[in-house]
């Protein structure tokens, strides 16, 4: 009886931490999008927009891919009332364009492997198999950096040459996941952890300059 009782406990613990993990996500990446707009010098419209956009624009991708209408986004008020209420903190605490760039680029880290880990879970808890989930995680992941992007007049970072490592993280969180799930071993900690690596790959990758392998007709180009 006991046993059960701390087991039961500790699933509970362990979906909370799972919501709030996604709502994490959730915050992560709208103050990804409000810092962007600050530094692009936008009004409070296109903060709180480009903060909601950047929220909720890879889960309506995925969404829509599944077939999953409406769109969570757009039965979950929770979720689109912490994406604007996140654009609104940053239009009030008015940061100088100085701050946005470290803490845009570890929010949108954070969102990016939490994302690529709740993305695979909700694809494959909707029928999709393991592969088809992983790759949705993808899209889940990076479907929001590219409309902020995309928004805010930049080309998305996924195709920039020379960035940092980005999708790739992404990549490697969705995989990790897809085969837990496949195999009945993914618990909200474990998603945890993977989201944890993608974002510390990600966050590493800008600290010591690491690239995505390119052709090396590229290579060969950066030297001439």
């Amino acid at each position: 009886m006991l046993v059960s009782t701390v087991s039961a406990s500790f699933d509970d613990a362990a979906s909370a931490v799972n919501f709030g993990g996604e709502m994490l996500g959730i915050v992560a990446f709208a103050a990804s999008g409000a810092l962007l707009a600050v530094r692009r010098d936008l009004d409070i419209v296109g903060i709180v927009l480009l903060a909601a956009a950047t929220a909720l624009g890879g889960g309506i991708i995925r969404d829509v891919i599944i077939g999953k209408t409406p769109p969570t986004a757009f039965t979950d008020l929770w979720l689109v009332a912490a994406a604007v209420v996140t654009g609104l903190i940053i239009f009030f605490w008015q940061p100088p364009v100085r701050l946005t760039r470290w803490p845009l680029e570890i929010t949108d880290a954070v969102g990016l492997g939490l994302f690529a880990v709740t993305g695979t879970v909700i694809a494959y808890d909707f029928g999709l198999a393991a592969p088809s989930a992983a790759m949705l995680g993808i899209t889940t992941g990076i479907g929001g950096g590219i409309v902020r992007d995309v928004l805010s007049g930049h080309v998305p970072a996924v195709l920039r040459p020379g960035e940092h490592l980005y999708a790739i993280p992404a990549l490697g969180g969705a995989a990790a996941t897809a085969v837990l799930l496949q195999f009945d071993l993914y618990t909200a900690w474990s998603g945890l952890l993977c989201a944890a690596l993608v974002v510390a790959v990600r966050i590493a990758s800008l600290k010591f300059g690491w690239h995505g392998p390119r052709p090396r007709s590229a290579a060969r180009g950066d030297r001439t």
